[in-house]
């Protein structure tokens, strides 16, 4: 079906349409309504998504299901996946539904927040889906809008502080790389590259294009488009030190909020990296990378560090998930098979992970409504399923053979290791450190006697909240032991991104050799 991927795309966007058209009170049955039908289009948007993953070839490593449309001054509407951004759809279309059933209690303002997550759902997904450089940015970019009314409308004390800092952050970052696209745009010319069209960008190199993208080789050109590139994704990912605006963000989104952001908004970063900054500019990323990895490196052990002495559960995971995310571009920038693969395992296993982790966040602050560490204690013996399911993410967030945690963390420290040794050597302390925050937390949260009054009448978790958990559960455990599930899917495009990226080297140094003379 040629409009598969913009049915899946747009079915949130009809029900956000539907609900601000249809929907106008504000009584509790209108509240109602606007939660089922958030849940069911986010349903409907993941059974769809599976028509996708049914028919997708991962031998074949070019985009399938494309879709090829004219839209605007010369630019083409495309859309197509290949191994690498299918599974990202996967991941946003599972979650959705999850984030929906875990905000069920909110009463504020509850039509506008179906359609805000509604519609971030739809832009999220035309990021990995995107084929032209402008709709990309369309996407990218758009997503911010929602998110920041998420956190700005439903979040906590500083929530206008937080949002316009995430805001800021992340809107002039994708500043620089507007300007990168128009001066490869300009400088290429349409006629040359076919429009904004990544797939050519991203995977011709043969000798009939070289002389098209010599251009990017020309006075440094390259290594300038690159730098714009990553900064954008940089902060998106965050990497240090352009993290800071992640844990203020985290700390005052609600807890739907911060799933989206911690498993999916998240993501974009290295996505942008697979998409753009590895195939386009593979001079420039093969330069780069030796900051790239000492930058990943310094992140993990000195987010790690500050998440030792956090006190707030929320603020403490988000220093946890830039750690994380620094196995990320660590693994992506090592340009080879298990260090791509293990950054994209990485990716998928921590949007579930750290998806779980801040909703058991959600669990009992919906009860307490307190983050403080210290207010905690002893939730074993009122919430014992509560305790095993935050006992189970801990171990899969510490990376416990078993999880998919495991997986995506030694992939990349084994890809790692054949580019650098010492960087390997340093990342691997994050694994220890891990450890130590992670079970530092558990302890002074779940663990010990109940002697806080304030918790005695706490509650366990209902069956709406065992239900979030049991797929995320699920899914932590099955690529933990069964990990070719993603490995198999993405390893040909992997291995067909890593082909054109060594054998551009040495070809676009030769261009590069031939215009300076």
């Amino acid at each position: 079906m040629d409009i598969l991927l913009s049915i899946v795309t747009f079915i949130p966007l009809v029900a956000a349409s539907i609900l601000a058209v249809f929907l106008r009170g504000n009584e509790k049955s209108d509240q109602n309504n606007a939660k089922w039908v958030a849940l069911l289009a986010t349903t409907a948007t993941f059974l769809m998504s599976l028509f996708i993953l049914s028919g997708f070839d991962p031998e074949n490593t070019g985009f399938q299901f494309v879709e090829e449309r004219d839209w605007i001054m010369g630019l083409s509407y495309r859309m197509g996946v290949d191994g690498i951004s299918v599974l990202f759809v996967m991941l946003t279309t599972f979650l959705m539904p999850l984030v929906i059933l875990s905000c069920w209690k909110i009463e504020t303002r509850v039509k506008e927040y179906m359609i805000a997550l509604l519609v971030l759902e739809t832009l999220m997904i035309g990021v990995f889906c995107a084929l032209d450089l402008v709709l990309f940015y369309l996407f990218f970019e758009a997503g911010l809008i929602p998110m920041f009314l998420i956190i700005g409308i439903w979040g906590g004390q500083n929530r206008i502080y937080a949002a316009f800092k995430f805001f800021l952050y992340t809107f002039i970052g994708s500043v620089l790389m507007l300007v990168a696209m128009v001066t490869m745009y300009l400088d290429a010319g349409t006629s040359c590259i076919g429009g904004c069209d990544i797939s050519l960008l991203s995977h011709q190199f043969g000798s009939e294009t070289m002389s098209l993208m010599g251009y990017q080789i020309v006075g440094g050109l390259q290594s300038l488009l690159w730098l714009a590139f990553f900064a954008s994704f940089a902060v998106k990912m965050p990497m240090w030190p352009v993290h800071t605006w992640l844990p203020d963000a985290h700390v005052q989104a609600p807890t739907a909020g911060s799933v989206i952001l911690a498993a999916v908004l998240l993501k974009m970063g290295g996505y942008g990296f697979l998409r753009f900054s590895l195939p386009m500019f593979p001079v420039a990323s093969d330069l780069f990378a030796p900051l790239v990895f000492w930058m990943s490196a310094i992140a993990i052990i000195y987010t790690s560090l500050v998440a030792l002495v956090q006190t707030d559960m929320k603020k403490l995971i988000a220093y946890s998930s830039v750690a994380h995310m620094g196995y990320v571009t660590m693994g992506i920038f090592a340009a080879n098979q298990q260090g791509i693969d293990g950054a994209i395992f990485q990716m998928i296993s921590h949007g579930f992970i750290s998806g779980a982790l801040f909703l058991c966040v959600g669990v009992i602050y919906d009860r307490m409504h307190t983050r403080e560490i210290d207010a905690y204690g002893g939730l074993v013996n009122r919430m014992p399923a509560y305790a095993l399911v935050f006992m189970f993410f801990t171990m899969a967030n510490v990376g416990l053979p078993g999880t998919s945690g495991f997986i995506g963390e030694f992939l990349v420290l084994m890809g790692v290791f054949q580019v650098n040794t010492w960087v390997a050597m340093f990342a691997t302390t994050g694994v220890i450190l891990s450890a130590a925050y992670a079970l530092w937390l558990y302890r002074r949260v779940v663990m010990g006697d109940l002697v806080k009054e304030a918790l005695a009448s706490i509650t366990e978790m209902n069956a709406r909240e065992k239900a979030i958990f049991a797929p995320l559960i699920i899914m932590t455990l099955l690529l933990g032991v069964y990990p070719v599930l993603v490995t198999d899917l993405i390893g040909p495009s992997v291995e067909a991104l890593i082909h054109n990226y060594q054998a551009a080297l040495p070809m676009m140094e030769t261009v590069a050799e031939a215009a300076s003379h």
